[in-house]
């Protein structure tokens, strides 16, 4: 029976009680949070900080289409929540159970509090507002991973999802690896997958803001074919953290 349920479930018997498939929502919220916030803050993420550092390279090189400063603001966002969780885990880290929860509750109430905003704001969302929710949502996500990186529950970091890749292939028996518990990793990934499915799904099929969205990722990309059709010097020399939006 107890293999049947390890089939099942991989952390079945692990001695981690409720706290797995409480770290599998936080990682499909992982999804579907940056995948709001890159289609529609422009091309940045709130919780793949590896996703922000290769953009902010690309915006300082002066590519089109992304946002150096917006990339930076979500980095620091970040950091300063993960400093905070750490605390927070110094504070309730003896009991396993009451760290998450406190740690799930901070962030709930921080993507609460975006939402109230973005639909207080309303479409198209400001400037202002867009680097307030990079903010908020940084915050949250990097007190999440806080939590996830002290509770340490096998495969499931919630966010950085390389390593996990790497573990499914590198680990495997046809590589001459012991095998380990792929399954714990593949509901990991398709965690997070599922939730950016949905939240694309949401911003890009949502009705109105979703149609905002595609215009506010697509008018991110740039104006070089406008500027090259107009024959307008370029702009990269404004500097790198400039975002440019296409008249609408």
């Amino acid at each position: 029976m107890n293999d049947v349920a390890r089939k099942l479930w991989p952390w079945a018997g692990s001695g981690h009680g409720p706290l797995p498939p409480l770290l599998v929502l936080l990682t499909v919220v992982t999804g579907l949070v940056d995948a709001v916030s890159y289609l529609t803050f422009g091309h940045v993420f709130v919780a793949n900080m590896t996703g922000n550092v290769v953009f902010l390279g690309f915006a300082l090189a002066g590519a089109h289409g992304l946002s150096a400063s917006a990339s930076l603001v979500a980095l620091c966002a970040f950091f300063l929540g993960a400093f905070l969780g750490g605390l927070v885990g110094a504070l309730w880290g003896v009991h396993r159970g009451r760290h998450l929860r406190t740690a799930m509750g901070c962030s709930a109430l921080l993507v609460a509090i975006a939402a109230i905003l973005a639909l207080a704001v309303g479409e198209p969302v400001s400037e202002p507002a867009r680097y307030t929710l990079i903010v908020i949502l940084g915050l949250a996500m990097g007190s999440q991973n806080a939590a996830a990186r002290r509770l340490a529950v096998p495969d499931l970091t919630t966010t950085v999802l390389t390593l996990t890749l790497t573990g499914i292939a590198a680990d495997s028996r046809l590589a001459g690896g012991p095998g380990g518990r792929p399954g714990r990793r593949f509901i990991s990934v398709t965690a997070m997958f599922l939730g950016a499915l949905v939240g694309a799904a949401l911003v890009l099929h949502g009705g109105a803001d979703g149609d905002h969205g595609d215009r506010r990722a697509r008018a991110l990309e740039g104006r070089s074919g406008l500027d090259e059709a107009a024959r307008v010097p370029s702009l990269r020399g404004y500097g790198p953290g400039l975002t440019v939006l296409a008249p609408g």
